[in-house]
């Protein structure tokens, strides 16, 4: 019986979707034998399980093919829009070459044919485990990149700000901080000023629409 979960210390949470309450409560047991795992939610049909995965952020979706509302598959490729790291297991009562195609095509990493042992499922949970894990850690190292980037970004805009610099080198890193739909007023404010100085008409028309809309906010 499969009892080794991932490497990691954090448990996976796992949703499982499946129009047979008899199948959703079998999934349940077998992934309660996986010490590294916890069931966040559980759905009844497509629809539910994208409602659920937007709630609870599942590390690993169960996903059953024909449901009711919205089939697995399409309610997977919408988890998976919103949440692009999120692994999944497509289980299904006929093995069928197409749907096998398309569910890979969308990202599945496995494919399970009904009845599956708890071996078979919670070996599935550990190897998609380790992509997810991977995915995962890129997901956080872009985002360190890009914050370091924000930081270093951000204190050039500083410098550049005192000096009321106007030049080339300080329009990109203004309009690279533009860039952010959160960036800073203050920040957008300095960008119009530069585009005055450098009568730059067109981007500053299109700034000013979007400074005025910021303005509406605040009010």
């Amino acid at each position: 019986m499969a009892q080794s979960g991932p490497s990691s210390q954090k448990k996976l949470r796992v949703l499982i979707a499946d129009d047979f309450q008899e199948t959703r409560r079998s999934v349940r047991i077998m992934l309660s034998m996986n010490p590294g795992v916890v069931v966040v939610a559980i759905a009844a049909n497509g629809k539910q399980a994208v409602e659920l995965a937007r709630e609870h952020h599942p590390d690993i979706v169960v996903m059953d093919v024909n449901m009711p509302e919205v089939n697995g598959l399409a309610a997977f490729k919408e988890i998976s829009q919103i949440y692009p790291e999120t692994g999944c297991i497509i289980i299904s009562a006929q093995k069928d070459s197409t749907t096998l195609s398309t569910a890979m095509a969308l990202g599945a990493q496995e494919y399970l044919t009904k009845p599956f042992t708890i071996d078979e499922l919670n070996d599935a949970v550990n190897r998609v485990a380790e992509q997810v894990d991977k995915s995962q850690q890129k997901l956080l190292e872009a985002d360190q990149l890009h914050q370091k980037t924000e930081d270093t970004l951000k204190q050039l805009a500083d410098e550049y700000s005192k000096t009321k610099r106007t030049d080339t080198m300080a329009l990109g890193v203004f309009e690279q901080l533009a860039e952010n739909p959160e960036c800073e007023l203050h920040w957008l404010r300095t960008l119009a000023m530069i585009y005055i100085v450098r009568k730059e008409w067109g981007k500053l028309k299109t700034l000013a629409a979007r400074l005025e809309q910021a303005d509406l906010k605040k009010e």
